[in-house]
């Protein structure tokens, strides 16, 4: 039976890198838990654990931005790559992300992309028609 475009989905010969995708829905902050838990069981599974942690810490951060800054749906895409993880995270709003200084203020609040920019491999920021893509690789080493 084929897979709904929200669930994970596996790797089968000749179908492409093993890969993850779900829509999340407005404002759902379970959703959160539940793309760090299919994360972690894509990484186990296809032979990346040593970058579990850090891969389900960026993930929750983007994904939260994602569902908190806007009022709008989102869509998380997690691939398998030879020697890495691309994990994006697209919401509808164009507005970009920004991020924040050190400098403005104490709080831990809106420091999300703080530890993408310092965690990631590479990161970046891709205006796609309506909205936006936000997303951060992560090499197997």
């Amino acid at each position: 039976m084929p897979k709904r475009p929200d669930e994970a989905s596996g790797h089968a010969a000749g179908t492409g890198p093993p890969q993850l995708s779900r829509r999340l829905d407005r404002r759902d902050l379970r959703a959160v838990s539940e793309v760090r838990g299919a994360l972690r069981e894509l990484l186990r599974h296809w032979g990346l654990p040593g970058r579990a942690d850090t891969a389900e810490l960026l993930a929750s951060e983007l994904v939260t931005n994602a569902l908190v800054h806007t009022d709008q749906a989102a869509v998380v895409t997690a691939t398998v790559g030879p020697g890495r993880l691309r994990v994006e995270v697209r919401d509808f709003v164009p507005r970009r992300p920004r991020v924040r200084s050190s400098e403005e203020g104490e709080g831990t609040h809106g420091r999300g992309l703080v530890l993408v920019r310092s965690l990631a491999d590479a990161w970046g920021v891709r205006v796609r028609g309506v909205g936006k893509v936000v997303w951060f690789e992560l090499n197997a080493g």
